[in-house]
């Protein structure tokens, strides 16, 4: 834009810089990343719908557990989620509660693990455990996202395999969930809840003793 008359110069920050940036972001959405995500999307659906017709229901707890820790509401999360709520509508309710319990873990684990290894942990890092408890409680896994982004490479594994372990026991367990969303306000509707709080547990307990192992300490 610095070709633009002198007489422009009032209006780029408020028109034609937001006007050129959503133009240039809706392109790259429509040709690039839509299509490219679309095809993950659909290629990870129809590997989870090729487990669930094989009944291979604990390896499929296992992954779809795992897939709502990669990246705690993107892209892997969401298609496990839709696959759950897919499943649900079809009458299966298993798939559900592998979903919710792997994105329950990350939240609790982290605050545990705040906890336990204080060292590992800044003090603003410290003070959020209620409030991540209090997420992972009601399976709002977005709670992990600023230690993941703080440290990716400890941070996303440790939840990645608690929350596999998590959903990996609540189908072997044979557990079962009616709702879509709620975490622990609709265990209600849980089969078997005192298995499915053990998995919880499991893979909190997990997950927070990896962070308190490879986690490196704070600064």
């Amino acid at each position: 834009c610095s070709k633009f008359p002198q007489s422009l110069e009032g209006i780029k920050p408020t028109l034609i810089y937001p006007l050129v940036g959503i133009f240039l972001v809706g392109v790259l959405m429509v040709f690039i990343f839509n299509p490219l995500i679309g095809l993950i999307n659909t290629g990870l659906s129809n590997m989870l719908t090729s487990l669930a017709d094989k009944n291979l229901l604990a390896l499929l707890g296992l992954i779809l557990g795992a897939m709502m820790a990669i990246d705690m509401g993107g892209p892997f999360n969401k298609a496990a989620y839709v696959f759950g709520t897919a499943a649900i509508a079809s009458g299966n309710y298993d798939v559900m509660a592998a979903v919710m319990i792997g994105g329950m873990t990350p939240p609790c684990a982290i605050a545990l693990a705040t906890m336990l290894f204080k060292k590992k942990f800044t003090k603003e890092e410290r003070g959020s455990k209620v409030s991540n408890f209090v997420m992972g409680a009601s399976f709002i896994t977005e709670g992990a996202i600023p230690f993941a982004a703080a440290d990716p490479l400890h941070v996303i594994p440790c939840t990645l395999i608690g929350a596999g372990v998590a959903g990996f026991l609540s189908a072997l367990f044979k557990c079962t969930l009616m709702a879509p969303h709620g975490g622990i306000f609709v265990f209600a509707t849980v089969g078997h809840p005192l298995l499915y709080i053990l998995a919880w547990a499991v893979g909190s307990v997990i997950t927070a003793v990896m962070l308190g192992v490879i986690k490196k300490d704070a600064a």
